[in-house]
C-alpha cells in the first residue's frame, strides 16, 4: 500500500515515499514533503503544473524531481496535493496539482529550502515495494 512518512534528522526532516512501483514512490516522496509544510489534505488541486527532470540515476532524480516542486511552491507561492509521476529511465514527467497558500488556511509551519543528499536512497525492497527517501533542509 503506497504511503508516506516522515523521519527525523537532526534539525531537518526525512521524507520517505513506500509504494508497489518507483512512480508511486516518487509522488509519495513528494506527498510527505507537503505535510512537512501543512496538512495535505487542507491544499485542494485546482492548479496543475507540469514538471520535467532528467539526471543521470535514480537517486539524484528523486533530489531533482523535490527540488523542482520546492522551486514553483516558492515562485509560485504554491502548496501541492496531488501527483502523477511518470518515469522513462532516468527521465520524469509528472504533473503537479495544488492551490495557492492562504496562510490562514493552510497555516504553514515551515519552509523546505531544498532537498539534500543526506539519507538518499531510491530502491526496490526484497518484497518488490519502492523506497524513495531523503531528507528536506527546513
Amino acid at each position: 500500500m503506497a504511503h508516506w512518512e516522515h523521519f527525523h534528522h537532526q534539525a531537518d526532516i526525512g521524507v520517505r515515499g513506500c509504494a508497489d512501483s518507483l512512480a508511486s514512490a516518487f509522488e509519495q516522496a513528494a506527498l510527505g514533503m507537503t505535510a512537512v509544510i501543512t496538512d495535505p489534505d487542507s491544499v485542494a488541486d485546482s492548479i496543475a503544473i507540469p514538471i520535467h527532470c532528467q539526471a543521470p540515476d535514480r537517486e539524484l532524480l528523486l533530489c531533482d524531481w523535490l527540488n523542482a516542486l520546492i522551486y514553483e511552491m516558492a515562485t509560485r507561492k504554491l502548496l501541492f496535493r496531488r501527483f502523477s509521476v511518470a518515469l522513462d529511465g532516468n527521465e520524469l514527467n509528472a504533473t503537479a496539482w495544488g492551490e495557492t497558500i492562504d496562510p490562514l488556511r493552510h497555516q504553514p509551519a515551515v519552509e523546505i529550502k531544498g532537498a539534500t543528499y543526506t539519507e538518499l536512497r531510491v530502491e526496490q525492497k526484497p518484497d518488490s515495494n519502492w523506497i524513495a527517501q531523503c531528507v528536506v533542509d527546513v
